[in-house]
């Protein structure tokens, strides 16, 4: 074994509050128009915010600017550039083809209750306990020592002093029984009050490690937030965590690795491995087509927006099950 260490972000972090605009976007789409093809990428910093990408859809043109102030804040100065997807890529779409070319990855493993990462959840779960006492923007850390023991704990909030946030640590810490040598780094730059897009900017896609599976697990690379079903960044991602899922239980295994690869264009996966317990096999059982997946998953529904917040994993969605 060796030291294990993974971070969660808040909701209020500039790069989180811009996967959230590129997904609300999305759902906004998709509530008028399930077949609508959507890829939208946000960037946002020091007032302004600026959304360019692709949209084809028959729903009415919509309000962007509302949508980015409502999470951003009435304040933001909203820039758009939106057309309609490339014909060459829609031709490939069109016929059920992957929307890109790619490789996506699932994991599951029996060290949680959520089938992911101990240090994964353990440093999400103490950014949410702070989060819903102090919505801001803020950042933890969680480092395993080799025992699985909790090494250390790192936690950056802003607008909290840093008594109070040495407070809420250790009431987590307590409420979760957590063992091992805990050092404490509790706003180790110093209390801070600027934070979201008035202290940093933020872009789609940027948190990729945060919103799969930590850094113990390696990713395909490609972002979901922002893009529809048929870009198999997301949607085969999906599959992927559902069927490591499946295989986790069904075999007892203590970890699950599922392995999906795609060209634009083309229906069929060009790989699907799964290896249990590191031992591998082809997955079999599953339509791994696009078209199967959105249907089998459902997710032409404005469901989005929620995954962007706390990370696409571990909280209950259908991919979870």
């Amino acid at each position: 074994m060796f030291y294990r260490t993974a971070e969660s972000v808040s909701p209020k972090h500039p790069d989180k509050l811009c996967d959230q605009i590129s997904d609300a976007i999305l759902d906004a789409y998709l509530a008028t128009d399930p077949m609508a093809r959507v890829a939208v990428e946000t960037c946002g910093g020091h007032g302004v915010v600026f959304v360019t990408g692709e949209v084809t859809s028959t729903a009415d043109e919509m309000d962007i600017p509302a949508i980015v102030k409502r999470i951003a804040g009435d304040d933001a100065e909203v820039h758009t550039k939106i057309v309609k997807q490339s014909p060459e890529i829609a031709q490939g779409v069109d016929t059920g083809g992957a929307g890109d070319q790619g490789i996506m990855i699932g994991y599951a493993c029996d060290e949680t209750d959520e089938m992911l990462p101990l240090e994964v959840i353990l440093a999400r779960r103490l950014n949410q306990f702070i989060f819903d006492k102090h919505p801001y923007d803020g950042k933890t850390q969680i480092t395993l020592a080799p025992d699985g023991s909790v090494d250390s704990v790192v936690a950056s909030f802003q607008n909290v002093p840093h008594d109070e946030l040495a407070k809420l640590v250790q009431e987590f810490v307590k409420n979760k029984k957590l063992a091992g040598k805990l050092e404490l780094h509790i706003n180790p730059a110093g209390d801070w009050n600027q934070g979201g897009f008035d202290a940093d900017t933020g872009l789609t896609g940027r948190k990729l490690i945060v919103d799969n599976y930590g850094p113990r697990v390696a990713i395909g690379g490609g972002c979901y937030s922002g893009k529809d079903a048929t870009k198999v960044d997301r949607s085969a991602a999906y599959m992927a965590r559902k069927i490591a899922v499946d295989y986790l239980r069904e075999r007892k295994a203590h970890e699950v690795l599922v392995r999906l690869a795609y060209a634009i264009g083309y229906a069929e996966p060009l790989e699907k491995t799964v290896l249990i317990d590191s031992k591998p096999e082809e997955i079999e059982g599953y339509d791994l087509t696009p078209a199967g997946i959105i249907k089998f998953l459902d997710l032409r529904r404005p469901i989005y927006e929620k995954t962007a917040m706390w990370g696409h994993y571990g909280e209950g969605f259908d991919w979870d099950k």
